[in-house]
Protein backbone atom coordinates (compact mmCIF):
# COMPACT_ATOMS: atom_id res chain seq x y z
CA UNK A 1 0.00 0.00 0.00
CA UNK A 2 1.87 2.84 -1.38
CA UNK A 3 -0.70 5.47 0.18
CA UNK A 4 0.67 4.75 3.88
CA UNK A 5 4.46 4.51 2.63
CA UNK A 6 4.67 7.93 0.83
CA UNK A 7 3.86 11.52 2.49
CA UNK A 8 0.30 12.33 1.46
CA UNK A 9 1.49 15.17 -0.37
CA UNK A 10 2.83 12.79 -2.60
CA UNK A 11 -0.04 10.56 -2.40
CA UNK A 12 -2.35 13.19 -3.58
CA UNK A 13 -0.10 13.72 -6.23
CA UNK A 14 -0.47 10.05 -7.79
CA UNK A 15 -3.95 10.23 -7.02
CA UNK A 16 -4.59 13.24 -9.06
CA UNK A 17 -3.56 12.27 -12.53
CA UNK A 18 -6.61 9.91 -12.19
CA UNK A 19 -9.76 10.65 -14.02
CA UNK A 20 -13.07 11.28 -11.97
CA UNK A 21 -14.39 7.73 -12.45
CA UNK A 22 -11.04 5.96 -11.72
CA UNK A 23 -10.50 8.48 -8.66
CA UNK A 24 -14.30 7.35 -7.41
CA UNK A 25 -12.78 3.64 -7.80
CA UNK A 26 -9.55 4.35 -6.13
CA UNK A 27 -11.38 5.62 -3.15
CA UNK A 28 -13.53 2.36 -2.92
CA UNK A 29 -10.43 0.30 -3.04
CA UNK A 30 -9.77 0.21 0.96
CA UNK A 31 -10.16 2.27 3.77
CA UNK A 32 -6.36 4.14 3.36
CA UNK A 33 -7.35 5.46 -0.09
CA UNK A 34 -10.66 6.54 1.01
CA UNK A 35 -9.82 8.71 3.40
CA UNK A 36 -7.12 10.64 1.83
CA UNK A 37 -8.97 10.82 -1.68
CA UNK A 38 -11.99 11.56 0.56
CA UNK A 39 -10.26 14.40 2.28
CA UNK A 40 -8.28 16.30 -0.48
CA UNK A 41 -10.25 19.14 -1.63
CA UNK A 42 -7.41 19.14 -4.04
CA UNK A 43 -8.11 16.41 -5.96
CA UNK A 44 -11.80 17.04 -6.46
CA UNK A 45 -11.45 20.56 -7.43
CA UNK A 46 -8.96 19.87 -10.02
CA UNK A 47 -11.68 17.84 -11.84
CA UNK A 48 -14.54 20.64 -11.04
CA UNK A 49 -13.04 22.87 -12.51
CA UNK A 50 -12.57 21.06 -15.44
CA UNK A 51 -16.63 20.55 -15.42
CA UNK A 52 -17.34 24.27 -14.72
CA UNK A 53 -15.89 24.94 -18.51
CA UNK A 54 -19.02 23.41 -19.77
CA UNK A 55 -21.21 24.04 -16.67
CA UNK A 56 -19.97 27.51 -15.38
CA UNK A 57 -23.21 28.26 -13.63
CA UNK A 58 -24.38 25.14 -12.19
CA UNK A 59 -20.44 24.70 -10.95
CA UNK A 60 -20.52 28.52 -9.37
CA UNK A 61 -24.42 28.13 -7.80
CA UNK A 62 -23.36 25.31 -6.01
CA UNK A 63 -20.07 26.49 -4.81
CA UNK A 64 -21.92 29.55 -3.68
CA UNK A 65 -24.41 27.55 -1.61
CA UNK A 66 -21.51 26.02 0.56
CA UNK A 67 -20.66 22.78 -1.53
CA UNK A 68 -17.34 21.10 -1.46
CA UNK A 69 -15.32 20.66 -4.37
CA UNK A 70 -16.50 16.89 -4.59
CA UNK A 71 -20.20 17.18 -4.20
CA UNK A 72 -20.37 19.93 -6.56
CA UNK A 73 -18.53 17.85 -9.10
CA UNK A 74 -21.00 14.74 -8.12
CA UNK A 75 -23.87 16.88 -8.82
CA UNK A 76 -22.42 17.99 -11.97
CA UNK A 77 -20.51 15.58 -13.77
CA UNK A 78 -22.84 13.61 -16.31
CA UNK A 79 -24.91 17.12 -16.89
CA UNK A 80 -21.78 18.40 -17.86
CA UNK A 81 -20.63 15.11 -20.00
CA UNK A 82 -24.16 15.09 -21.25
CA UNK A 83 -24.18 18.86 -22.87
CA UNK A 84 -20.51 18.56 -23.81
CA UNK A 85 -22.05 15.86 -26.35
CA UNK A 86 -25.06 17.74 -27.20
CA UNK A 87 -23.17 20.92 -28.18
CA UNK A 88 -20.32 18.92 -29.85
CA UNK A 89 -22.74 18.13 -32.45
CA UNK A 90 -23.00 14.38 -31.51
CA UNK A 91 -27.13 13.97 -32.24
CA UNK A 92 -27.34 16.75 -34.65
CA UNK A 93 -29.00 13.88 -37.26
CA UNK A 94 -30.60 11.82 -35.32
CA UNK A 95 -33.80 10.41 -37.14
CA UNK A 96 -35.68 9.93 -33.81
CA UNK A 97 -36.39 9.96 -30.42
CA UNK A 98 -35.53 6.36 -30.00
CA UNK A 99 -32.68 6.61 -31.93
CA UNK A 100 -30.57 8.59 -29.00
CA UNK A 101 -28.36 6.04 -26.70
CA UNK A 102 -29.68 5.85 -23.20
CA UNK A 103 -27.37 8.25 -21.34
CA UNK A 104 -27.89 11.31 -24.01
CA UNK A 105 -30.86 13.25 -21.79
CA UNK A 106 -30.00 14.69 -18.15
CA UNK A 107 -32.65 16.80 -16.47
CA UNK A 108 -31.12 20.52 -17.56
CA UNK A 109 -32.44 23.92 -17.00
CA UNK A 110 -33.93 26.52 -19.94
CA UNK A 111 -30.66 28.45 -20.16
CA UNK A 112 -28.36 24.75 -20.79
CA UNK A 113 -31.27 23.75 -23.73
CA UNK A 114 -30.84 27.30 -25.20
CA UNK A 115 -27.21 26.90 -26.16
CA UNK A 116 -27.63 23.62 -27.28
CA UNK A 117 -30.00 24.86 -29.97
CA UNK A 118 -27.90 27.72 -30.52
CA UNK A 119 -25.10 25.28 -31.35
CA UNK A 120 -27.78 23.60 -33.45
CA UNK A 121 -28.68 26.76 -35.56
CA UNK A 122 -25.35 27.67 -35.93
CA UNK A 123 -24.41 23.88 -37.91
Amino acid sequence: DFVSALPPEVSCRIFGRLDVQSLCRASAACKGWHRLIEGSERLWRHHCLAVRAVCRSDIDCDRRKGYSWKITLLRNYWKSKVKQEWLSGKYSNIPSQHSLPEKSMYPMDVDTWGEILEAELER
